[in-house]
This record gives structure tokens, C-alpha cells and sequence, in this order.
């Protein structure tokens, strides 16, 4: 794989940029990465495990040079990071972002972007529950999209080159609108995510089932919303209180479909149920035919695994 940047900073040393360092390491898409994180701890850990050529306790030390410079922090951060930067950004360079949210962070970022610098926001449909310096992995971003959200005026070769850049590290791409990207992940990530936060709420909330209970004789569907209620709480507060217009629109059509299902439960509807249960069906024959999860049994998991109750 040829060299896409020279020297490429990461700002945010969690999963995605992790994952970014070890892909970009793989693929030798870049002569060197440097990182920073807000925290001595974080730096302390991504020093201890290799992550990064250089791990900066300055900021601004970690931008200087560099070709192409990633925030990788919580959406809600972004604006004072681009503040900081902004004064040791070399002329020519590219910066991009990982942010689930595309209008507020273009709002907040691109005022601070000097003239001679290019501002190229992408967002990486990539990740996990974990976080944290030691959570990432060189194949996170294969056969997953990564989204360009360019602005009015963004230098066409600096957008080519981002895009390179994400296909070098195994990620198909596509370019969006911001206001098209906020809705189209309100109804694919960021609902979902409050849904499962709500769930698992409920689940604590019921006094007639005991925390053990919940624990004990989870199902695979309450399993799933549990290992998307444990993802980064400050990424997600920021995505909400970001998204805000997006996500109470699905939340509104969502509230509407309950409904429906209430109704249809309540009345004995099972027609009606069984039709609709069809139909989705389809999404998720449709995901797998996208290549975005894969149709092993029990979604892959390891049944022969023991819990650790089974002892």
C-alpha cells in the first residue's frame, strides 16, 4: 500500500484512533503517527503499549508537521480542540474528524480552520463498546463505511486524499450531506443506542425483577442491549445533545410504531404482527447481503464458551 500522508496526528488516543494507528502501522499508509490525549494517564498507557511513534503531552507540539491531523475526542470537544490547534497547523494540512455528529461539528470546527488549511469531516461506521487506548485494532475499519461529509468548498484533492486514506485502511466510502448523514445515523446508531440505554434502564427500574435475575437469565435480545449500553457515555451524551433535531424525529416514528404494537398485542392482532415482523426481517437479510455482520449462528458467539455461573 503506497503512503497517503506523512505524518498524520491523532487528537483522542480511544478506540477509533487506536485502531487507526495499528491499520495505518499494517498498511504503511503513513510515515509516522503522533498522538495526544487530554489525560497524563491516557498518554502514560498509549506510551506503555507502543500506540503512536511519538505520544505528545502538548497539543499543539502534536499538530505541528503534520499532513493530516484526526479529532478523535467526544463531538462536544471538538470546537475547543480546533481552537487550540489552530495556531500550529501548517499550511496545506488536511484536517478530519471521526464524529458520529457531521452539522455541529462542522458548525463548531471549520470557524476555526485557517484559510490555508483544508477541513475534510468524515465519520468511520466502525466500533465497539470498548474504549480506551488498548481497545483498538488494526481491522476494525475492514469492509465497514467510512462517510465524507464535505463542505461547500473543500479542496477536491484534499477530499481524494481522505478518501484514499480510509480505503487504505480498509473501509468502503461514500460522500453525504450533513444534514442527510445526522438522520440517516439517527435511525441506524443513535436511537438505537438511547433505545438500549432505555431497556436496560427499564431493567434496573423493575422492582419485581432482582438485579441477579437480569444478570442471571439474560436472553440474547437483552444481552445485545447491554453490550450497546456499556459503549462511551461521553461520546453518547455529546451525540444527543448534538443531534438533537434527528433524533427526536426517530424518536417520534419510533413512539408511532409502538403504538402500533401495542395495539396489535392488546387486540390480539397477530396478522398484524406477524406482517411486520416479516418486513423487518428483510433489514437484517439486508445487512448481511451489504456485508455489514455476518449470518454465523448465535451472531458468532462461542457457544461451547462457559459462563462463568456454568462453573
Amino acid at each position: 500500500m503506497s503512503i497517503v500522508y506523512d505524518r498524520v496526528a491523532l487528537i483522542g488516543l480511544g478506540l477509533i484512533a487506536s485502531s487507526m494507528y495499528w491499520a495505518i502501522k499494517r498498511w504503511g499508509v503513513a510515515n509516522e503517527v503522533v498522538g495526544f490525549a487530554q489525560t497524563e494517564n491516557t498518554r502514560q498507557e498509549a506510551r506503555e503499549i507502543g500506540l503512536c511513534d511519538r505520544v505528545y503531552d502538548s497539543i499543539a507540539k502534536t499538530v505541528e508537521g503534520a499532513d493530516l491531523v484526526v479529532l478523535c475526542t467526544p463531538v462536544g470537544a471538538m470546537e475547543e480542540v480546533a481552537r487550540e490547534i489552530a495556531p500550529a497547523l501548517k499550511a496545506g494540512a488536511t484536517v478530519s474528524d471521526v464524529g458520529s455528529v457531521k452539522r455541529h461539528v462542522i458548525n463548531c470546527v471549520s470557524p476555526h480552520i485557517p484559510p490555508s488549511v483544508h477541513f475534510v469531516p468524515a465519520h468511520p461506521l466502525a466500533g465497539t463498546e470498548q474504549s480506551g487506548p488498548r481497545s483498538g485494532f488494526a481491522e476494525l475499519f475492514e469492509d465497514r463505511w467510512c462517510l465524507l461529509v464535505p463542505l461547500e468548498d473543500t479542496d477536491v484533492t484534499a477530499l481524494e486524499n481522505v478518501e484514499r486514506f480510509w480505503q487504505a485502511l480498509g473501509s468502503r466510502t461514500a460522500i453525504l450531506d450533513a444534514e442527510h448523514h445526522d438522520l440517516v445515523l439517527a435511525v441506524t446508531s443513535h436511537t438505537p443506542h438511547l433505545i438500549a440505554y432505555t431497556m436496560v434502564g427499564v431493567a434496573e427500574d423493575m422492582r419485581r425483577i432482582t438485579d441477579r435475575e437480569v444478570i442471571d437469565y439474560s436472553a440474547a435480545g437483552f444481552r445485545d442491549f447491554t453490550r450497546i449500553a456499556a459503549s462511551d457515555p461521553t461520546m453518547w451524551r455529546d451525540v444527543f445533545l448534538n443531534n438533537k433535531d434527528a433524533t427526536l424525529e426517530i424518536l417520534g416514528r419510533f413512539t408511532e410504531e409502538l403504538f402500533a404494537l401495542q395495539r396489535a398485542i392488546r387486540t390480539g392482532d397477530g396478522d398484524f404482527l406477524f406482517d411486520y415482523f416479516s418486513r423487518t426481517r428483510e433489514i437484517r437479510r439486508g445487512i448481511i447481503e451489504a456485508r455489514q455482520d455476518i449470518d454465523a449462528v448465535n451472531f458468532g458467539r462461542n457457544t461451547a464458551a462457559k459462563l462463568p455461573h456454568d462453573e
